[in-house]
């Protein structure tokens, strides 16, 4: 199966040449490493691509990308991977890393199901790959979306992750596509923001959960983020850094009504 572009000429511009002198708008030129992990926005490239743009600018690309997302549309299972397949986006063509693909399976012992109709209209990890095809088209993906899941399921998915990527020869990075606090002023979107980047940044997947729920951030990504920064801790993550903060007010004007992003990386 090949998933042809939901969003694309919506979230991102629709041609090849237009979307590249989009993305190519927000890349940095800055000192690249290898990261285990990494925290993306995905809203449209207008407001947030400076964001992702700064994490991608520092990432030295592995050979494949676990993408997890927030599933938006209410199709599919509760966690659902795509386990084989094409995703298109006008800048070029992805193919699934079938073998990796396999072995998260496996070793999540039915948590995550096989289930390509979480990803049929799900923008968030769709608008990471503009992104990753101004690098490399030739980089291997393996799409998961998390709907619902409690803290101990974060962790066994995250266990599951992490011992599929052990297993391979070659390496693999985890991004975790999410925004920040939706609709609230930009003052309040900076303090309430704070706490949940101040828990990733500390390496703390359990209280990056309590807190999100405990203060109801509306972060719509904080599943992915908590499997994301758990997983790298199982890889031997030691330390993670925030690349890049900003809201929607920024570009918008508006600071009433903001979305926050944040991009970080884990290493």
């Amino acid at each position: 199966m090949k998933r042809a572009p939901a969003v694309a000429g919506q979230f991102y511009n629709g041609t090849p040449e237009a979307l590249t002198r989009q993305v190519s708008q927000y890349i940095l030129d800055a000192p690249k490493e290898p990261v285990i992990g990494a925290l993306c926005p995905h809203a449209g490239l207008m407001y947030s691509g400076h964001v992702a743009g700064a994490v991608y600018s520092r990432i030295e690309f592995p050979e494949t990308f676990v993408l997890l997302g927030p599933n938006h549309t209410g199709l599919g299972s509760a966690i659902s991977l795509m386990d084989e397949g094409q995703w298109e986006i006008p800048t070029g063509v992805f193919d699934i890393d079938r073998v990796l693909a396999h072995r998260i399976y496996t070793h999540s012992e039915g948590l995550i199901e096989k289930d390509s109709r979480a990803h049929l209209f799900e923008h968030s990890i769709e608008v990471q790959l503009p992104f990753i095809a101004y690098f490399s088209t030739s980089v291997k993906i393996v799409p998961i979306a998390i709907m619902t899941a409690d803290l101990e399921t974060c962790h066994r998915v995250a266990v599951a992750i992490a011992k599929a990527i052990q297993q391979m020869d070659y390496r693999v990075t985890i991004i975790a596509s999410s925004d920040m606090s939706h609709y609230v002023s930009d003052s309040e979107a900076r303090a309430i923001d704070s706490l949940a980047i101040d828990r990733i940044l500390k390496l703390d997947p359990e209280g990056l959960y309590n807190t999100v729920i405990r203060k109801r951030i509306s972060m719509c990504g904080y599943l992915p983020a908590t499997v994301m920064l758990s997983a790298s801790i199982e890889l031997g993550a030691q330390k993670a850094e925030l690349v890049k903060y900003a809201t929607s007010g920024e570009v918008s004007g508006d600071y009433n009504y903001v979305v926050g992003y944040a991009g970080i990386i884990v290493r």
